[in-house]
């Protein structure tokens, strides 16, 4: 498994994109149901968040409108978190949007692309704004969120590797006319 991108680019008051790509040697259809079983979120997130899911999930299988309640610890501090997952389109994407929690805004968009049978292209873009009116908020965003936010992804492709393949990392550019 490749991590081909990882990186953040910040849009002012409209919040921080953060996009990551990683290429992993699983068909596309395997690749997405190891990422839409929810039951999964606890074993590929970083083990210093403590994260963990309080909500039944039953078997895992994720639907549209499904809400997901975790607690977890952010530096240090445990605080609950809710998502609920927006759009549902098996086997190509999905979106998570938080209703509540530690972000003013938290939209994580799962996409999924075949690269030939055997390989998937993940791409994972997540819009989101710290808490806190605009100037702080962007602050904390350039002083320790956005490290914290890119180290959640980064410490997933750690976990990844042990659960699927091994990781390399290489940076591209994301996109264009950030702020």
């Amino acid at each position: 498994m490749v991590m081909d991108t990882v990186e953040t680019l910040r849009f002012g008051r409209r919040g921080s994109l953060l996009r990551a790509v990683t290429t992993i040697p699983r068909p596309l259809d395997e690749t997405f149901a190891f990422f839409a079983d929810a039951r999964n979120l606890e074993r590929i997130t970083p083990s210093n968040l403590r994260f963990r899911i309080v909500s039944d999930v039953g078997d895992g299988t994720t639907t549209r409108d499904m809400l997901i309640d975790y607690r977890l610890s952010l530096r240090g501090v445990p605080m609950g978190w809710r998502t609920r997952i927006a759009r549902f389109d098996p086997p190509h994407s999905f979106i998570d949007e938080q209703l509540r929690g530690p972000y003013r805004l938290w939209r994580h968009t799962h996409r999924f692309e075949p690269i030939d049978d055997h390989t998937t292209r993940m791409v994972d873009e997540v819009w989101y704004r710290p808490i806190g009116p605009w100037p702080i908020a962007w602050l904390a965003d350039r002083l320790f969120v956005g490290r914290e936010v890119r180290g959640i992804f980064t410490g997933r492709a750690e976990r990844l590797r042990d659960l699927l393949g091994p990781v390399a990392t290489t940076a591209t550019p994301a996109g264009r006319n950030a702020h």
